[in-house]
């Protein structure tokens, strides 16, 4: 394999290192000794493979070692000190760019997921081909998929299909792109992949012949303008024949457009010559026509593309671009990396990647992780139109995009004063959905009250409505203050903390730094809007607190609390009250281990809730009340819980049987399956404390299809 990645160097880049290579190559083969891959394979195929899918890309000496060096600092012992004295500190940054966060523990899978993206981002702001090392390692991982779990390979091709092949497409390496997407299509749909692959099949010699006959025609008929060029046939994606299906409502047998013809000229001058002969020849469809030559998309891919009425009436696309586009087209970004570019030169490659500095903006102002995700995937990786401003300039945005959301994606301040817009020329509501091409102008007034709250439901894109729900948020700045200094204020004295001892400015700011504020007002404020929850304040103070008394003798307030407390006699302490009625909260079935508390109802005594509940969000604080478990070994509580699985033979019967192996009983159950083969398991069960029913659920989640199993939270 060497050997190959050795000669495809030397086709581009004749005065390369080869030794530096080789030695690369030996060295990841010897660090990953020992390690196997799920297919049994020695380890280090896998970062060899990848060194050849750069190599392909033809990129640079020091890309090719990084991507043989990718999980050297991840999976083995080697230091990022180490690899930079070996192969010099641009491999190192570009290995630790890839690697990711895997020592850091989050609190949830969604938001591991956003800090490892968060982390590519900024590294690949720095050197993109960060990101061009991290798409060939996911497309070789796809291609070796089968070899993971049922579970894995759901997994894997959801964020494949949702950030990877969106960002292989913003750089514009679509050969890595169609790839990523057919393959999740493979490990998602399986049925419908592996129909469509044989529907293909069968027609394809039908449609050769006819794009055959169309070629030569063609070829005739530039000969006479004396255009010369190379036309081929080019297949549509399975993905994409898929996804036109899917979004028209289409069957297999109306998509007609299953092969596009691709003519490729040496000047922009004989790619509008080409176009001429085309639309002389066949009888363009209208609205079809796209000049990507005089507005180029993001990614700077460039061609013309016009869908006629070919012979037989049958429709077909045709795409024109020169071999520089081409080279573009095909391998994107990658295609303007120049192994003798120097670092922190500045030439117009920077200017093909304002998307990048938009992104860099995005993940700086989104401290949520869920907040981040949406905006990626809603505004970042959404489809889009480009809308031009009265300058010329062209402004990318999701598509269903609104006047408001042009004005907010020009400027914060635009947007804010925005009282109107006009679109081609004519006064529109701001209600209006722009359409490719639109010129937008904003009308704008210096004494505007700022943004509607209406229009929340208004735009479309996320960064809208982010920067519309920040208006707000620092309107109610003081309001949002002085309410969330006193929620933190009755939460820690609930627990029977003094407020000199917890609530000191140097914790306060240590707690603050964490949740992403530089400023005690900023995080009661955050406190107080609701973007941050009281428990996630005190939990780190308390972590502090109990961190500065560690040596101290005695138990901490809330254990002295909790020992002034009396049994109720029904599983929980009521803090200071006895002989109270009891209940259970059904919307989340609490059971021992749970961390709990109590909400006085109105006649009928205490409601105990799981802290997470959705029942308790925007409860009145005066009537939460502290509880804490005082069960017995004989005492079972009821919980629901939710399997969600691909639908086969026999899943239901294996589920019962491993509930019955872990000796719990269960008093109810329910399933239903969707459209797309889903089957979703509710199970009502008795268990003694969250302990019995945690084991359950890991080895419930061990069932062959399983995708994931969870307790039941009910809305209010």
């Amino acid at each position: 394999m060497i050997d190959l990645i050795i000669e495809k160097i030397r086709s581009y880049h004749p005065d390369f290192n080869e030794a530096r290579v080789r030695d690369a190559c030996q060295f990841q083969t010897d660090a990953h000794k020992g390690q196997m891959r799920a297919s049994g394979e020695p380890y280090s195929i896998h970062p060899t493979h990848v060194a050849l899918l750069l190599a392909d890309l033809n990129m640079d000496e020091d890309t090719i070692i990084a991507g043989l060096l990718h999980d050297v600092l991840e999976d083995t012992d080697y230091s990022y000190e180490y690899v930079a004295e070996r192969f010099g500190p641009d491999v190192a940054v570009l290995v630790d760019g890839v690697t990711k966060l895997k020592k850091i523990k989050f609190k949830s899978k969604q938001e591991n997921q956003a800090e490892n993206i968060r982390k590519m981002i900024m590294a690949m702001s720095n050197d993109i081909r960060i990101i061009i090392i991290k798409l060939c390692d996911r497309l070789h991982n796809m291609r070796t998929l089968e070899y993971m779990s049922e579970k894995q390979r759901y997994n894997k091709a959801v964020e494949t299909l949702e950030i990877y092949a969106p960002l292989a497409h913003r750089l514009g390496i679509n050969t890595i792109k169609w790839e990523l997407e057919d393959l999740s299509l493979r490990y998602l749909e399986p049925e419908i992949y592996y129909d469509l692959a044989k529907r293909i099949e069968k027609k394809r010699e039908d449609r050769e012949a006819y794009i055959n006959e169309v070629i030569h025609l063609l070829h005739a008929k530039l000969g006479d303008v004396d255009i010369t060029g190379d036309i081929t046939g080019r297949p549509k994606s399975l993905y994409s024949i898929y996804k036109k299906m899917y979004q028209q409502d289409k069957t297999f047998e109306q998509i007609f457009d299953l092969t596009a013809i691709r003519v490729i000229v040496d000047s922009i001058k004989d790619c509008y010559g080409v176009l001429g002969v085309v639309h002389t020849l066949w009888k363009p469809l209208p609205n079809r026509f796209k000049d990507y030559i005089a507005m180029p998309k993001p990614n700077m891919y460039q061609s013309l593309h016009t869908t006629v009425i070919g012979p037989e009436g049958e429709t077909f696309e045709v795409q024109i671009r020169t071999w520089d586009m081409h080279k573009t087209a095909e391998y994107g970004i990658a295609a303007h990396w120049k192994y003798k570019e120097q670092r922190g030169s500045h030439n117009n490659f920077d200017d093909k990647l304002t998307w990048l500095r938009q992104l860099m903006e995005w993940q700086k102002e989104l401290k949520d992780p869920k907040e981040f995700m949406e905006t990626l995937k809603g505004d970042f990786f959404s489809d889009e139109v480009y809308i031009f401003t009265p300058q010329g300039d062209v402004i990318n945005l999701p598509k269903g995009s609104t006047p408001i959301d042009f004005a907010y994606r020009v400027h914060t301040a635009v947007g804010n004063n925005c009282v109107g817009a006009r679109i081609d020329g004519r006064i529109v509501p701001l209600t209006t959905t722009l359409r490719n091409g639109n010129i937008v102008e904003i009308i704008t007034s210096s004494g505007s009250s700022g943004p509607s709250r209406d229009w929340l439901n208004i735009v479309k894109s996320t960064q809208a409505k982010n920067k519309i729900r920040q208006f707000f948020k620092k309107e109610d700045r003081d309001i949002n203050i002085v309410r969330g200094r006193e929620s933190i204020e009755k939460e820690v004295k609930r627990l029977g903390y003094k407020y000199p001892e917890i609530l000191k400015d140097d914790w306060l700011l240590q707690v603050g730094g964490k949740l992403g504020f530089n400023a005690i007002d900023d995080l009661f404020a955050a406190t107080g809007y609701g973007s941050v929850t009281v428990n996630q304040v005190v939990s780190r103070l308390r972590d502090l607190y109990a961190e500065h008394h560690k040596d101290d003798e005695g138990p901490l307030p809330e254990e002295i609390v909790r020992e002034q407390g009396k049994a109720s006699g029904q599983g929980v302490a009521i803090k200071g009250v006895d002989n109270v009625q009891v209940r259970f909260a059904k919307c989340c079935t609490p059971v021992p281990g749970d961390d709990i508390t109590g909400y006085i109802t109105k006649g009928r005594g205490v409601s105990v809730h799981r802290k997470d509940c959705p029942s308790l969000e925007g409860a009145d604080p005066e009537r939460c009340v502290e509880v804490f478990w005082t069960n017995r070994e004989s005492d079972t509580y009821k919980v629901e819980i939710q399997i969600m699985a691909m639908d086969r033979t026999g899943l239901l019967s294996e589920i019962t049987r491993r509930i019955s192996e872990a000796k719990l009983n269960v008093s109810g159950m329910s399933s239903r399956v969707t459209k797309d083969n889903l089957s979703y398991i509710n199970v009502t069960l008795s268990v003694r404390n969250s302990e019995s029913l945690t084991r359950l659920i890991e080895t419930l989640k061990t069932i062959r299809s399983t995708i994931d199993v969870y307790r039941v939270k009910q809305k209010g």
